[in-house]
């Protein structure tokens, strides 16, 4: 599956049920025209979604699960139960929270890649972290590939998002890791995802700034008002 990816888009196709766009039906349409755009690739959250967007297109899916547990902040693809829903799914990987933030049950991060690799051998494991430290680990614990689309939303790196020309993290990672270093999180334009590349990202995804028209609009709204 990483060779099919490399330099290329990878297209996060999400809609959460209080968002416009949330149906099954419509991430299956919206995939098939990011493949018919030229995407690489898929990033798709919930069973359902992936099953339907496998129906529709030959592109690898990267799935997640969010899910929410009342002793963790922890809310992507959490436990090994999330992990079941998506390889039964039909997708080529799985993504999973692998920040230094507590994980539900208390499971260490590498207790539950453990459990992973015995029950799902056949999934590909992606490490999303918000850290070099975090990177290193996931690194350390096996994961296939690295992406740093929770730079940012833990408390320990609030603001520091990939973007506005802020590419020192991953500039740090790509010359650390040996794993493919996938960036992702609030790149918002050609020339944003282009600049990942060259700094040595092994591909790019992009979310909003694609399938979210509420975002796409809001972004217009403001961007016309007067100063």
């Amino acid at each position: 599956m990483l060779e099919k990816i490399k330099n290329g888009l990878i297209v996060s196709c999400q809609a959460l049920p209080d968002e416009p766009l949330h149906s099954s039906m419509i991430m299956g349409r919206m995939a098939l025209a990011a493949q018919e755009g030229g995407a690489v690739g898929i990033r798709a959250n919930t069973r359902e979604d992936i099953m339907e967007i496998k129906n529709q297109v030959s592109l690898p899916v990267i799935g997640i699960v969010k899910k929410e547990y009342p002793d963790s902040p922890i809310y992507i693809t959490p436990t090994l139960r999330e992990v079941s829903e998506i390889a039964s799914s039909g997708a080529d990987m799985v993504a999973v929270d692998a920040t230094y933030r507590e994980r539900p049950h208390n499971i260490s991060l590498s207790e539950y890649v453990q459990s992973i690799r015995i029950h799902f051998p056949e999934l590909m494991l992606m490490a999303d972290i918000s850290t070099i430290g975090e990177a290193i680990e996931a690194e350390r614990l096996g994961f296939d590939c690295i992406s740093t689309t929770l730079v940012g939303y833990t408390p320990y790196t609030k603001g520091q998002y990939i973007n506005h020309n802020n590419y020192g993290l991953l500039r740090e990672l790509v010359s650390t890791i040996n794993i493919p270093v996938i960036a992702e999180g609030n790149i918002l334009t050609p020339e944003m995802a282009r600049k990942c590349l060259e700094i040595g990202a092994y591909a790019v995804v992009v979310g909003g700034a694609i399938t979210r028209p509420q975002l796409i609009t809001k972004r217009f709204i403001n961007g016309m008002k007067a100063d």
